[in-house]
């Protein structure tokens, strides 16, 4: 039941604690001390280092842990013809209070070039392993959902359909992109759908003039635009969470209310799906999962340091292979470990053994993955 293409049965969302080396290299460049290549070769030495440990501890897709960012989304999507970033509340505050000032503005007719950083980004994690390299890159609904028309310039889009579209077909060209690069495994982060589960997400929603009931099916649209065409041997999943930023949170609810247009109105392949807390629900949207998809249970947290027991994940993965085919379902952290540099509130060597206990669960529940799956050509 061990699996030759991904999502692996032992899997994680992305992103890794930044290492003392890079988080030094990066204050430096940012003061102006250290130059632009400089910086790249600190990062390129930490990056290879990086995808040999989780090579080592036996994960068969590795990433950059996306080391070269400082967010998760703004570093992709401000790259993006015309948007660009600026220093302003985000319209999103975690719980205890906790926000970020920065924010995106849509300045122009949103488009994808075609040159873009991160593709480069993929190419060297590719060319530094002999396992399937992953990429993670913000779902086309992040642009919108956390500003809204607020975060447009005046008379760029009189039409909000015009703008879903430009973005759908935007993400369509860098979803080809990243395929002639080489990726064969791309994950879109679009955490949207986990918040529009969420009673007060809904209301703010309303509060600037969307509707919470419509939106769903809005941003499966974009998706839908920009999987068109979709290469048979690209692997898509798709990242839901509640917010993780420095081990803090947003939004709570389960997934009842978008299961039905999540699992069936998207070909996305996989679903990163976070079930760390009480929070997320229970499993039971999970009847709505066709079959052919594969989801991929975050009951390992990412947000403290305290290492679960086995035997209670395993109980849990039986929990959820009452709604969906124990073959349809694979192990992960809930959600990077440091989806901004900053990080979450754990040890490097925490955050290994979570991942080491990951994989060991996955051969325990599903078989031993063998030697693990070679890269794509």
């Amino acid at each position: 039941m061990q699996r030759t293409k991904p999502p692996f049965r032992a899997d994680m969302v992305g992103s890794l604690l930044r290492t003392a080396a890079l988080k030094e290299a990066r204050h430096k460049h940012h003061d102006g001390e250290i130059s632009d290549e400089a910086l790249k070769e600190i990062e390129d030495r930490e990056i290879r280092a990086l995808i040999k440990r989780q090579e080592e501890i036996g994960l068969q897709a590795v990433t950059d842990g996306e080391f070269r960012r400082a967010f998760w989304h703004f570093d992709f999507l401000e790259h993006l013809d015309g948007v660009t970033s600026v220093e302003a509340d985000s319209g999103m505050n975690f719980k205890g209070g906790v926000g970020i000032a920065k924010a995106l503005r849509v300045i122009g007719k949103v488009g994808f070039s075609g040159h873009h950083p991160m593709i480069d980004h993929f190419r060297f994690v590719k060319d530094n392993t002999d396992r399937v390299a992953k990429m993670t890159i913000p779902g086309p609904s992040m642009l919108h959902y956390r500003g809204g028309r607020k975060m447009m310039n005046m008379g760029v889009y009189p039409d909000m359909g015009d703008f879903y579209a430009d973005v759908g077909k935007a993400y369509n060209k860098a979803v080809h992109a990243f395929y002639d690069a080489g990726c064969r495994y791309l994950q879109l982060d679009d955490i949207s759908f986990a918040y529009l589960c969420d009673p007060e997400q809904r209301e703010m929603l309303r509060q600037r003039g969307d509707d919470p009931e419509k939106q769903p099916e809005i941003y499966a649209g974009m998706v839908r635009e920009a999987l068109k065409d979709k290469p048979d041997d690209l692997t898509i999943t798709m990242h839901l969470c509640r917010g993780n930023f420095r081990s803090t949170f947003i939004a709570s609810g389960g997934y009842e209310p978008v299961a039905e247009v999540l699992f069936n109105r998207m070909p996305v392949d996989g679903y990163f799906m976070e079930w760390d807390t009480d929070r997320a629900g229970g499993f039971e949207p999970l009847r709505f999962l066709p079959k052919g998809k594969s989801v991929v249970l975050g009951l390992v947290t990412s947000k403290t340091g305290i290492l679960e027991k086995k035997d209670d994940i395993k109980r849990r993965i039986d929990e959820a292979s009452k709604y969906v085919d124990l073959d349809q379902l694979c192990l992960s952290p809930q959600c990077g470990f440091a989806s901004t540099e900053e990080g979450n509130t754990l040890a490097e060597d925490e955050q290994w053994a979570k991942l080491r206990m990951i994989v060991e669960i996955a051969e325990e529940v599903w078989g031993s993955p063998g030697s693990g799956a070679k890269k794509a050509a």
